[in-house]
């Protein structure tokens, strides 16, 4: 799907060796490494609450590497815009936390955590002519190998094709790996790396709206209010890219 894809939107069919390795490292590090580690740590028990609270701390990490890495500036509108996401994030998941929390689930999601940011700040520095559809084909290349080495190690040889497994796996892959990552890889394109991840404060916020159309879950008062308090830290984030207190 994803060598179609490159073949009907790609101006440009040319892929040279560097631009195979910087995106089959990025495909590692964000399809191999992020979702791996985060689907591994639901696989173990982790509470969806609890790898979105890990997952939500990519912003912060991120902007920290950015300004190391990239000599990206982010004003003190932006650093209060990355604390109130973080709040709102934390408002959103302490309202329905769960208790028990394995020590390899937690391992996994912190891997998950590190490579998200780490990603971010390669495919931010890389510079290449490839386009978004090469590039994500690339991706999912190198991840697919990824995976299939580590299914034949350590997994079981078999899978129960189901409705809802059918209608899992496409979303993952048309919504997911095919639609979010080449907006995310067009925003890192365009956009600051910090910019950019601040986005994952949303997260939280709209995994409890998508769970209360989708699932039936309730949302409480406190889950608006952390989805209004990230929201208003993104919008400062993205606003006040050049502007100081």
């Amino acid at each position: 799907m994803f060598f179609i894809f490159f073949l009907i939107f790609s101006n440009s069919k040319k892929i040279t060796f560097r631009n195979f390795f910087d995106a089959s490292i990025s495909g590692l590090l964000f399809h191999g490494l992020y979702l791996g580690g985060v689907f591994y740590a639901l696989s173990k028990g982790i509470s969806a609450s609890v790898i979105a609270l890990i997952v939500s701390l990519t912003p912060i990490l991120t902007s920290v590497l950015a300004k190391i890495y990239l000599n990206e500036i982010f004003s003190k509108m932006q650093w209060i815009g990355t604390l109130l996401g973080f709040t709102g994030a934390v408002i959103i998941i302490f309202s329905d936390l769960k208790e028990g929390l394995s020590l390899i689930a937690v391992f996994a999601g912190l891997i998950g955590l590190i490579s998200s940011s780490i990603g971010m700040i390669w495919q931010k520095r890389i510079s290449s002519n490839l386009s978004l559809s090469g590039n994500n084909f690339i991706q999912a290349l190198s991840a697919s190998v990824f995976h299939l080495i580590l299914a034949l190690l350590f997994e079981n040889y078999f899978m129960n094709f189901t409705n809802d497994f059918i209608f899992a796996m496409s979303w993952q892959i048309i919504a997911i790996s095919l639609g979010a990552f080449l907006i995310l890889m067009w925003l890192l394109k365009n956009k600051q790396a910090n910019q950019t991840s601040s986005l994952y404060f949303l997260i939280p916020p709209f995994s409890a709206i998508m769970a209360y159309f989708v699932l039936n879950e309730q949302m409480s008062y406190l889950d608006i209010i952390g989805l209004l308090i990230s929201s208003v830290g993104v919008f400062f984030v993205i606003k006040f890219k050049h502007k100081t207190l």
